[in-house]
């Protein structure tokens, strides 16, 4: 579809911060008809397939530098969907085929529907991916002060590896609520003239015996502790007493709003490219907004789908798919009644929800680790995923695996679009991670999971290819374009 921009996002865009649509269907013509025979994507693209790759690699690392938590992608998504022609879900909002809206929750999760020509009750098609990353974000009470030094304290959210947050440069951004009402939000660190927060670590000068501890002991979690500040204000006063007078005079935040903060601590670097040809995209965040952003992207470019498309973008999954915006939640369950209502309230009853829920097909996805080269014994080869050859079907195995007669059909639709795949299984005994996909398939919908394989999961900066990348943006919108 062809969208039209005001002049302001028009300026964005020959700037490159605001992501530009593109398309192409050139890949059908790609002699790789069956994927398990097929070597490198890369190998598959002609020129104007390779414009369409890297073209799509600079909007998504543009969008990842504006998205670093969960609450900046929600804003940054509502703009290109209002760009893009959706609008707020009412409770009036007419269901006619092609209509677009979006639907926020509490800021941190985001839906955004295309209806299509067929009765909900005959079920809808969902790409789902989480928008939360591994990060450190700030403790309650988080200024102290020790040694002369300004402190914030932190802990945790998703698996890390404590070392890896030593002397980066960090950004602080999310939202202070007020008992007033009102919402401050800070965004310290991405640009050239902020300042960031840093941990530092020992020097090998004074490390004798430290670093001859085990790596995951060199540093605790409790140790993960920025500096957020040096110089005094007065004899009397300690320095973290500098940093809350800072808060309190330049955005009006006291030590006990920070209570009612959700204030993240995330790596203050940009999304860069890797290596001499530019393939690969070295970025915070990848796990899971790269395929949060594919289905963003995939949903947008619908315009009359057979059945109803959703994008649905959820909280919490790094931490247990928990809380109110985690996919845990009743959310989903009461969008799906809500637009089923408005369809046809006559007819609308639980059981019908019910039906039209096991009548649904998502495609659930999140990254998974690719063969790395330093270490390639994570995974038996054949059965393996390498980067630069497609997106990946998760075939764990003991349960937990798709069916095999909606894996045959996921199949067919990706070669009938020659869109590369292969398929992910972890050594026997060395499974690890989770989704989002157990959590719709609870509810009786059909479930398979997906992902692209990326380097360095849940580290300050990860490597995923760009032509993965893309094939899975053209993966989603195959998928949510073609009803059952």
């Amino acid at each position: 579809m062809k969208i039209a921009f005001p002049t302001f996002y028009l300026t964005l865009l020959i700037t490159g911060l605001l992501p530009v649509f593109v398309s192409s269907n050139s890949f059908a013509d790609s002699d790789c008809t069956d994927s398990l025979d097929c070597k490198s994507s890369w190998l598959q693209l002609n020129a104007n397939d390779n414009k369409h790759v890297f073209r799509y690699g600079d909007d998504y690392k543009n969008f990842l530098d504006l998205a670093r938590t969960e609450l900046s992608f929600v804003a940054e998504a509502k703009k290109m969907a209002r760009l893009a022609g959706f609008e707020a879900l009412q409770t009036d909002s007419p269901m006619t085929a092609g209509a677009r809206y979006y639907a926020i929750n509490r800021d941190r999760t985001i839906a955004l529907m295309v209806i299509g020509e067929t009765p909900m009750t005959e079920g809808v098609r969902v790409v789902g991916a989480h928008i939360d990353s591994p990060r450190l974000e700030l403790k309650a009470r988080p200024v102290y002060e020790k040694e002369g030094f300004a402190l914030f304290q932190t802990q945790f959210h998703g698996g890390i590896k404590t070392y890896q947050w030593t002397n980066l440069p960090l950004e602080l951004t999310g939202r202070v609520d007020r008992k007033d009402g009102s919402t401050v939000y800070l965004n310290l660190g991405m640009n050239d003239d902020d300042p960031i927060f840093i941990i530092p670590d020992m020097s090998p000068h004074t490390d004798r015996g430290y670093s001859n501890k085990k790596v995951s002991d060199q540093v605790k979690h409790e140790e993960l502790d920025p500096i957020a500040g040096q110089r005094p204000i007065a004899t009397d006063k300690d320095v973290a007493d500098q940093v809350l007078a800072f808060l309190k005079s330049e955005h009006g935040i006291t030590r006990a709003d920070l209570v009612s903060a959700e204030l993240a601590l995330t790596p203050a670097l940009k999304s860069r490219d890797v290596g001499f040809d530019r393939a690969l995209i070295a970025a915070y965040g990848q796990d899971d907004r790269l395929g949060a952003y594919a289905a963003l992207r995939a949903v947008m470019e619908l315009e009359k789908p057979a059945q109803t498309a959703i994008a649905y973008l959820v909280d919490n999954e790094e931490v247990g798919n928990v809380n109110n915006t985690g996919a845990k939640s009743t959310f989903f369950t009461t969008l799906i009644a809500s637009l089923m209502s408005a369809q046809n309230s006559s007819t609308y009853e639980e059981l019908a929800l019910r039906r039209a829920l096991a009548a649904s097909e998502m495609i659930s996805i999140d990254v998974n680790p690719g063969i790395n080269p330093k270490n390639p014994a994570g995974y038996e080869k054949s059965n393996g995923p390498k980067l630069g050859y497609g997106v990946n079907l998760k075939m764990y195995g003991q349960g937990f695996s798709a069916n095999s007669e909606f894996t045959a059909r996921i199949r067919r639709l990706l070669d009938d679009a020659a869109i590369p795949w292969q398929t992910t299984t972890y050594k026997v005994g060395q499974r690890g991670g989770g989704t989002i996909g157990g959590e719709f398939s609870r509810l009786d919908m059909e479930v398979i999971d997906f992902g692209v394989p990326v380097l360095s999961i849940h580290t300050p900066m990860s490597i995923s290819s760009k032509v993965d990348v893309y094939h899975l943006y053209r993966a989603c919108t195959e998928f949510l374009g073609n009803a059952r």
